[in-house]
């Protein structure tokens, strides 16, 4: 029987380490997703240091995301998911996110901390669907572009 290629197939994302060679897309995805986007640089230290891990979201031969965390003994903070604006509402969010959060196990973590912007519905309902709940708030943690201040949820999830 033969199969027919249709173009519409959806690939399936990867995701994998990233390597120092990932640097300028990510910090490219990060400056177009945040106000203060983090750097090249930046990205090519966490890469290298041994307690964070920086994994990449690749769709066919383009990385459409990423995602990061600091390790410290049995607990981990996620510094940072992001997605390509393109590639936003497909979902791949969602996959980056449960896969990374299984390599954190894999690492013998066993508590999740991050903080988001109260104000980001997406990300929240993301946060809480995978099993995150708020544990505390920071006031005037984030600063917009404008100076405006807005407020940081401190969210939770045991992964044991």
């Amino acid at each position: 029987m033969m199969t027919w290629f249709t173009g519409k197939e959806r690939a399936t994302p990867v995701v994998e380490a990233a390597s120092p060679h990932d640097a300028a897309r990510l910090a490219a995805i990060h400056g177009a997703s945040f106000h203060r986007g983090w750097g090249e640089g930046e990205f090519e230290l966490m890469i290298a240091e041994r307690n964070t891990l920086v994994q990449r979201l690749r769709l066919r031969t383009t990385v459409i995301g990423f995602a990061v965390s600091r390790i410290g003994a049995d607990e981990a903070e996620i510094l940072s998911i992001a997605i390509d604006a393109g590639h936003r509402g497909q979902r791949f969010s969602r996959d980056l996110l449960f896969t990374h959060l299984g390599y954190l196990a894999g690492r013998g973590v066993r508590t999740v901390f991050l903080e988001v912007e109260e104000n980001n519905q997406p990300a929240r309902r993301l946060y809480e669907r995978a099993g995150f709940a708020v544990t505390g708030r920071r006031e005037r943690y984030y600063r917009e572009a404008g100076g405006q201040e807005l407020n940081a949820l401190v969210m939770r999830r045991d992964l044991s």
